[in-house]
């Protein structure tokens, strides 16, 4: 198993990969974890990182909550539409 985030891997990184972080503002520390924070791509540490992963891991996302319902009224709404459409149509063909 790798270690990216540790000797060699590092030392290419600007600094050796140290700055400060995004987050919580500690300097001097390793930050190697580039995350999408606001619309911005920047780098926190590793424990900004740990409480953002288990954040998201105990609270699932709303969205796929909010989208649920917008698809079961999709769902519906296709079956009722077929539904109706053939009921009409003969009912025109008697007509003509």
């Amino acid at each position: 198993m790798s270690k990216n985030h540790r000797g060699s891997g590092i030392r290419s990184l600007p600094n050796h990969g140290r700055g400060t972080c995004a987050i919580c503002g500690k300097t001097d520390i390793k930050v190697l974890y580039e995350k999408e924070i606001n619309g911005q791509n920047v780098n926190i540490c590793k424990f900004c990182n740990a409480h953002l992963k288990n954040e998201a891991r105990n609270n699932p996302a709303p969205a796929p909550a909010a989208e649920a319902p917008a698809e079961e009224a999709a769902a519906e709404a296709p079956a009722e539409a077929p539904a109706e459409a053939p009921a009409d149509a003969p009912a025109e063909e008697a007509n003509a």
